[in-house]
């Protein structure tokens, strides 16, 4: 009987986890993140970061809840689910930031020399220390995600499934589907991404669209937080 309750539960949990990888807020966070890639797998590799980082703080902090039989504070959990919107909001206005330093030939730099003021277009200068750069971003969205996420999900599985191990082996697939899920779409997104960024003006519209979108939803969800 325990095999048949642990079988069960990856199964649903995977399936749910990969379904959670889709609700809204998720989607803006990463899109703001995938909308300047130009490779499906450098897509894919952000949207792993960002399911990485929402297992381990999901995983990290459920696993608490779940040994000592508790449910996280409302305050705890509103606090973090205000921290999410903030999160929407600064990467919204980032992306509309971005396409609005975009130019015909791509980003405008701009600096000074004395007194003089120049604005170039094309990329400005800059350095790439490695992936783990590029990773980090997703990484931080991901793990708020995960601990706004993490009191909701534990009290689901502390009044559904009978023993401590069920529950533990429920959160881990439930994260690591979200993982695949985001991964899968963040590729999928980066197809047609490569080829919009072909195109700068549609490239600058698409991520002001982004941005827009991902700061009214944090806007929404905020209010809706604080009661208004």
């Amino acid at each position: 009987m325990p095999v048949i309750e642990l079988m069960a539960s990856s199964g649903l949990g995977s399936l749910l986890g990969m379904r959670h990888a889709l609700e809204p807020d998720h989607l803006a966070a990463v899109s703001t993140l995938v909308t300047g890639e130009r490779s499906s797998c450098k897509a894919a590799f952000l949207g792993a970061c960002w399911g990485l980082g929402h297992t381990v703080s999901l995983i990290a902090v459920g696993t608490v809840l779940v040994l000592f039989r508790t449910q996280m504070p409302a305050r705890v959990s509103d606090a973090l689910e205000f921290c999410v919107a903030l999160m929407l909001v600064g990467l919204g206005l980032r992306a509309i930031y971005l396409a609005s330093r975009q130019g015909p030939a791509g980003p405008v730099h701009l600096h000074h020399h004395g007194s003089r003021v120049h604005v170039h277009q094309g990329t400005p200068a800059h350095i790439h220390i490695g992936t783990w750069t590029l990773a980090r971003r997703p990484l931080v969205v991901g793990a708020i995600h995960g601990l706004a996420g993490s009191g909701a999900l534990t009290a689901l599985v502390l009044t559904t499934l009978p023993t401590t191990a069920a529950r533990l082996t429920y959160m881990t697939v439930f994260g690591l589907g979200s993982t695949l899920g985001m991964a899968a779409l963040s590729g999928l997104l980066g197809w047609p991404l490569a080829r919009v960024g072909r195109h700068r003006a549609l490239a600058r519209a698409v991520s002001l669209v982004v941005g827009v979108v991902s700061t009214g939803l944090g806007i929404f969800y905020g209010s809706r937080v604080l009661g208004f």
